[in-house]
């Protein structure tokens, strides 16, 4: 650490942001992949919020290592600390479009009785004919199979049979035929 002693005050600055902000990072990091982050900065339902504790950590990461890598290239100061905000802000700017590309692969699997509409399904329990009774059937929706009553206007449906789903009659009742 004597190196970071003997430099210009710039650098020494620089320095003591990058080697805190790198640690906790990292940090972040591990409990992001481990599953334990509770930074609750990003929800995927609402907009993205600019002004957080893991934007601002991005920022200074961007910044204080761009700092450091171009102090000898960039004789100016003043544009020096330009450059490194363009590269904090970059930092940000890639975070998001990362957290973006996370919400397209959000899925809503929110059963809606009216996804079933004309789907095949596989009678559970036997269906009276004419509309007389209720039986069971079990159709698959978005990779989940779902159990609903169902009726049917024809005659009697045995279980084991392939129906499809013609009409919604409520939200737990459902009128098929046979296929």
């Amino acid at each position: 650490m004597e190196f970071i002693e003997n430099a210009d005050p710039l650098l020494r600055l620089l320095w003591y942001i990058a080697l805190p902000v790198s640690l906790i990072f990292i940090i972040q990091s591990i409990l992001t992949f481990v599953g334990v982050d509770h930074d609750h900065d990003v929800s995927l339902d609402g907009p993205m919020d600019v002004f957080t504790f893991r934007n601002l950590i991005n920022f200074l990461i961007g910044f204080s290592w761009t700092g450091i890598s171009f102090y000898e290239t960039i004789e100016n100061k003043t544009i020096l600390i330009g450059v490194a905000m363009l590269a904090g802000s970059a930092f940000v700017y890639l975070f998001f479009l990362i957290i973006a590309q996370f919400i397209k692969l959000e899925e809503d699997n929110t059963f809606n009785i009216y996804d079933t509409l004309h789907a095949t399904a596989s009678v559970y329990l036997r269906i009276p004919g004419n509309r007389e009774g209720r039986g069971k059937i079990q159709v698959s929706v978005k990779g989940t199979v779902h159990e609903l009553d169902a009726i049917t206007e024809a005659a009697e449906i045995q279980t084991g049979s392939t129906v499809r789903i013609v009409h919604i009659e409520n939200t737990s009742l459902v009128l098929v035929e046979k296929i």
